[in-house]
């Protein structure tokens, strides 16, 4: 039996989208360009089939910016007899017309699954005949347990599965969370193009190896979907810390690796547990930057500073507005002056910040964002990410966005909280949701390139470093606006007025 399993293209005018890996899947703006998530639990899947002997074999056509054409060709010479797809909310009607097509063109069977309660009903397996299965959640032993059973065909065992039965729909029951989470094997990297996938906070070096060391999160903002869709509440279950460092030792000395980043849910949980790390990691004496995704308010600078000593370069705060009460109608559980306290001690010992935050939270004004655009201004971060909240079926936000009449579209294609809202508040209209994300983004840029980068960096030493940051394509329309714009002027000012005071 040959189990297939991909993250098919999604390509929308002259842009490329995100999907597996991401837990906000959406189509990148230039400014993203080389912005490419590693897609996890694809990868734990075919480790998992292969250390069981079965003929696995994984296409992240995303990662390989394969064209349609020829993702199909290389699925078509694989030959598959089960063929498995991630899918996502945004990109689900696109995904569901070139499965149809794939399906039609191999004979073979079809599974897929997501963070996407639209799929996971009865009612969509009868509107789309074509697709044999989906799984529900975390689907590594899914996947392995009915790839074991494709022979006989006998799935009515098998929890977290829904499948068709000749002309029956049968939903199984529900399938535990995997609690022992370093009973599975190192993600594959063989079958994916391990130096394409780029998320390097901070400007640490590449190649750059992406990893989780837990899964789940104990924090239940109402707009996240994975806790609520992945692993249906916290859920949080940690790896072995000496499991965790061996990875890394592996993909520095076997790999080429030159630096990692932790896409966990939130990687920082636990004092005890990080000092832990760090410790350990630098034990090994690898001498390698790193970087992970984490909580404000969990990073105190005793744990920083142990953290900073093992190589820790970068970080990502989730911050999602600059109004304490904002956050609170999100059920973030954070304490934004905690959270503040503990950005400037990373800033103090010198790690990188990267800070996000949403606009379109319950309650959100004009106000509200000109004082998150404030706090940012304060911080001043490294960089920034400014989003639309979307409300994704399943979640509390979605529900309470429906009940309220605030969800303006049921276009799955415009879910992806980049290039437009779906969503009004009592204040703000989608247009000006939107809007508010552009001001954002052109405040940003004012403030941080403007005034600090473009006056500090000659022509020459800028360019490098957008090129290393952002890679050719960006830089090359960068430069045309920084010429056209006669951005250079700032570093002029700033040259003369510095040699006048020496």
């Amino acid at each position: 039996m040959k189990i297939l399993l991909v993250n098919p293209p999604w390509k929308q005018d002259d842009r490329t989208g995100v999907r597996a890996g991401s837990r906000w899947p959406h189509l990148k703006i230039p400014e993203e360009e080389r912005y490419m998530p590693f897609p996890f639990y694809l990868a734990y899947a075919t480790a998992l089939l292969k250390k069981n002997n079965i003929n696995a074999k994984a296409i992240d056509a995303i990662s390989e910016n394969l064209s349609y054409n020829e993702f199909e060709k290389k699925v078509k010479k694989f030959s598959p007899d089960l063929l498995f797809s991630e899918v996502s909310t945004p990109s689900l009607i696109h995904d569901l017309k070139l499965l149809k097509k794939l399906k039609e063109n191999n004979k073979c069977l079809l599974a897929i699954s997501g963070p996407d309660i639209n799929i996971r009903s009865k009612l969509f397996l009868e509107k789309h005949e074509f697709i044999d299965f989906v799984f529900v959640g975390e689907y590594e032993h899914i996947i392995l347990e009915v790839a074991k059973k494709l022979k006989l065909k006998e799935f009515n065992e098998i929890k977290g599965i829904i499948f068709r039965n000749k002309n029956e729909i049968i939903i199984n029951e529900k399938r535990p969370l995997l609690k022992e989470l370093d009973s599975l094997p190192w993600p594959d990297r063989n079958d994916f193009p391990m130096f394409n996938y780029h998320d390097c906070p901070g400007g640490i070096p590449e190649p750059s190896a992406q990893m989780w060391a837990s899964r789940g999160c104990p924090y239940q903002c109402t707009f996240c979907a994975w806790p609520q869709l992945m692993y249906e509440g916290s859920n949080y279950r940690t790896r072995n810390v000496d499991n965790v460092v061996n990875e890394i030792e592996f993909l520095v000395k076997k790999k080429g690796f030159r630096s990692i980043y932790f896409d966990d849910d939130t990687f920082n949980i636990g004092k005890k547990r990080m000092i832990d790390f760090g410790n350990k990691l630098k034990k090994k004496n690898l001498r390698i930057p790193w970087a992970f995704m984490g909580r404000a308010d969990l990073s105190d600078k005793e744990t920083l500073s142990v953290l900073r000593n093992s190589g820790l370069h970068a970080v990502k705060y989730g911050m999602e507005s600059g109004v304490q009460r904002l956050v609170d109608n999100a059920n973030k559980n954070l304490n934004l002056k905690k959270a503040i306290k503990n950005i400037l001690a990373t800033k103090e010992l010198g790690i990188k910040i990267h800070l996000t935050f949403t606009f379109g939270l319950p309650g959100e004004t004009k106000q509200t964002i000109r004082q998150t655009i404030n706090l940012v201004k304060f911080l001043n971060p490294d960089s920034v990410q400014f989003s639309i909240t979307t409300p994704f079926p399943g979640t509390k936000f979605y529900e309470k966005m429906k009940k309220e009449g605030k969800i303006i579209s049921n276009d799955w294609n415009e879910y992806d909280g980049n290039t437009k809202s779906v969503i009004k508040t009592n204040d703000l209209s989608a247009i000006e949701l939107k809007a508010a994300q552009d001001f954002a983004y052109k405040e940003w840029y004012n403030f941080k390139h403007l005034t600090q980068r473009y006056s500090k960096l000659s022509p020459f030493n800028l360019f490098i470093m957008c090129l290393k940051e952002n890679g050719p394509k960006f830089t090359v329309i960068k430069t045309f606006k920084y010429i056209k714009n006669k951005h250079y002027n700032y570093f002029l000012k700033n040259y003369k007025k510095e040699k006048i005071q020496i």
